[in-house]
């Protein structure tokens, strides 16, 4: 399964792309050192063809994500987050972004 991320503004810090096996569980990190305290934390996914579909939003708390299967979790600070999908298929495979906005 191979992943890309991207960075969708420029206070945002991706990877440029992460590899994993099928069923391996894999991380997306995301780095905002700037966030602002309205901001909120945004994980987008894009498969091949498609329009970026959301898959998760927070401030600060733990949130599940139903499809692909995983957990999206924020650092104390807010400056970090990780989307960690725990059961990546094939059909996974795509560009993954991370933002922040209202």
């Amino acid at each position: 399964v191979s992943l890309a991320a991207a960075a969708v503004r420029a206070q945002v810090e991706q990877a440029a792309s992460l590899e994993t096996t099928e069923g391996t569980s894999i991380t997306i990190k995301c780095s905002h050192p700037n966030i602002r305290t309205g901001d909120f934390i945004h994980f987008y996914r894009q498969l091949p063809g498609q329009k970026p579909e959301l898959l998760a939003v927070t401030a600060k708390a733990p949130k599940d994500v139903r499809a692909p299967q995983g957990r999206l979790s924020v650092s104390d600070d807010r400056r970090s987050s990780a989307l960690r999908l725990g059961w990546p298929r094939r059909g996974d495979a795509a560009v993954y972004y991370c933002a922040l906005g209202p």
